[in-house]
């Protein structure tokens, strides 16, 4: 889900022998052109390009073995829509990665701070920027019916006025501050009917 240009899903491909069957979505027409551009050029002829709103999908119920969503939910109106989605096209037994943000950390302060000096947080232009906090993206994945199988995160940032922020590497040691890592990860499964 939002394929965005094809970079991903070319090195998916390329990394399983056999080649999967997969399909690649965008909510933009202009990014599935690209993509699919990219991978023809590429020699990669095995993926079936489609736009496609992941709040409304236009897959049957239990179509896929594994629905992929990265950086995705946060710039959705209803991100707990899109999670409902991917269950319901999930195959019983069936996996999903998802990453977003977690902005229980350093970065979800400064984005507050940023909004009091009347400069909204973006990434990188896009127009809606949910903040997305670990365990809230857990509870919506439990309660649209989802099992977690893995939660994780890395990233410890210290934002920084006038320049990129500082990532603090010794962080990344200590487990229990996956929770306020900025690039989380959760695998949960669609629990067998």
């Amino acid at each position: 889900m939002a394929c965005g240009r094809g970079g991903f899903v070319a090195r998916l491909i390329r990394l399983s022998v056999p080649p999967p069957s997969l399909v690649a979505a965008d909510f933009s027409s202009t990014a599935v052109a690209k993509g699919k551009a990219f991978a023809e050029q590429a020699g990669l002829r095995s993926i079936r390009w489609e736009v496609a709103d992941a709040q409304s999908l236009g897959h049957g119920d239990r179509s896929f073995d594994t629905v992929i969503s990265c950086e995705t939910i946060e710039h959705l109106p209803n991100p707990r829509k899109a999670l409902s989605e991917f269950l319901r096209v999930l195959r019983p037994g069936g996996r999903l990665l998802l990453t977003t943000p977690n902005y229980m950390g350093p970065m979800g302060v400064y984005r507050g701070y940023a909004r009091l000096r009347g400069r909204p947080y973006t990434e990188e232009g896009q127009p809606i920027n949910n903040f997305m906090l670990l365990p809230l993206t857990v509870s919506w994945l439990r309660r649209a019916g989802f099992r977690i199988l893995t939660v994780d995160a890395s990233g410890h940032y210290l934002p920084w006025p006038g320049r990129q922020p500082r990532e603090i590497a010794e962080l990344e040691r200590i487990r229990l501050l996956r929770w306020f890592a900025l690039h989380s990860l959760v695998v949960a499964e669609k629990p067998d009917a």
